[in-house]
């Protein structure tokens, strides 16, 4: 005979919707003020004066500032309640943005997006673990899964509607959007999210302990090869679809990324507690996929487009993967081992925009899919190798 669950337990296994669309509104300020300049970047630069391979560095010096600080400021703030900790994140997207639009000197705009990539080292190492503290324990994965939905949302909607802004409007209009998005989510944080604890000093343990545990230092290999083969690409998109004779078609080709990668997103919640290794090999395999069409057969509109589609399908699940194989590893480390991976993803991210410019500047935009073909290899090669810890064949606590 069938039992029916008590009231009690019906009510713990729900998902805090409110709260959890709140996290993955932060996640889309976030992820958005991380990306919006690949799509203004020609405006961008024209406007401060520098090349466009200058001007992409505005994502370069963002994933820098949190690449830089997100170890240490999650250890300083290891005892912070973690709702305090996001609106202060929240409040410093608010100030950067707003700085950004109205700089007009180059060195100033710089600035303001490193004090962003402060910010977002400290939101990116909690975000993740704050979705999984309010959830039960077998819908974890999923309540991962809808924070990071802010993600291909910000590459979806929000770069194609920030480019489509800076054509109509101007350059600086997304950014001062971006800066009453902020405000509006710390009040939604504040009055939906509860407040989780920090840890006791006598809890608290060294960052980089969570090396020392099997399968985290895999997960953050391939989280580090992974990003930087995405951003060579993404950083450079405007140029190398100029390139192509479709300038006028970036925010197309970015919604089509966007849409796809929601798609992702959503098959990846659906499955990834049962399937996070198959997954994880194949957003490698379509992201390679994409830039193979992208280097041999993107000499019209429509293999870009395919092409976009493949990128999406295998990018837009990429962080809800890597985020929950690092918690899953990391164990009683979780924390520091999510601290580590936003570490390396931005760190991927500015030596992408750096590569991404040289590559420019030396072997011209078709240089791109062939650059991201030669880093997926290894990608490839650590996810297949690691079956036991990092990414296993089998997970015990799969539902």
């Amino acid at each position: 005979m069938r039992t029916i669950d008590p009231p009690a337990a019906v009510e713990q296994r729900k998902l805090p919707l409110p709260a959890l669309l709140a996290l993955a509104t932060a996640v889309f300020v976030t992820a958005l003020t991380e990306t919006l300049p690949a799509g203004v970047l020609p405006a961008m630069s024209a406007d401060l004066g520098v090349g466009e391979s200058a001007a992409g560095q505005a994502v370069t010096v963002y994933a820098i500032g949190t690449a830089a600080t997100a170890v240490p400021l999650t250890a300083a703030t290891a005892g912070w309640g973690r709702r305090r900790l996001l609106l202060t994140a929240m409040a410093g997207f608010a100030v950067a943005n707003t700085v950004t639009a109205l700089s007009d000197d180059y060195p100033l705009t710089m600035a303001a997006r490193f004090v962003a990539g402060v910010a977002a080292g400290l939101a990116w190492a909690l975000l993740a673990g704050y979705a999984r503290r309010l959830a039960p324990p077998e819908l974890q994965g999923r309540a991962i899964a809808i924070a990071m939905t802010g993600v291909p949302l910000a590459l979806s909607l929000g770069v194609p509607a920030g480019t489509f802004l800076g054509k109509v409007l101007d350059w600086r209009a997304p950014f001062l959007i971006m800066t009453v998005l902020a405000v509006a989510v710390t009040a939604w944080i504040a009055a939906t999210v509860p407040e989780h604890p920090g840890l006791a000093r006598a809890e608290r343990t060294p960052v980089l302990r969570a090396l020392a545990v099997p399968g985290v230092t895999p997960v953050l290999a391939v989280t580090f090869v992974f990003v930087l083969a995405h951003t060579v690409l993404y950083t450079y998109i405007a140029p190398y679809l100029d390139r192509r004779g479709m300038g006028g078609a970036t925010d197309a080709v970015l919604l089509a990324f966007g849409v796809a990668s929601l798609v992702s997103i959503w098959f990846t919640g659906a499955n990834i507690h049962r399937r996070l290794r198959a997954l994880t090999v194949a957003s490698t395999l379509l992201v390679a996929a994409a830039a193979a069409v992208l280097g041999v057969l993107a000499g019209s509109a429509a293999p870009v487009y395919a092409a976009a589609v493949l990128w999406g399908l295998g990018w837009g699940g990429v962080p809800t993967l890597l985020q929950t194989a690092a918690g899953e590893a990391g164990g009683g480390q979780a924390d520091a081992a999510q601290a580590m991976l936003v570490t390396l993803w931005n760190a991927a991210m500015a030596g992408g925009g750096v590569a991404g410019g040289l590559l420019l500047d030396g072997l011209g935009a078709d240089s791109f899919p062939w650059a991201v073909l030669l880093l997926l290899l290894p990608v490839l090669a650590v996810v297949l190798a690691a079956r036991t810890h990092a990414f296993p064949a089998r997970r015990t606590g799969a539902p």
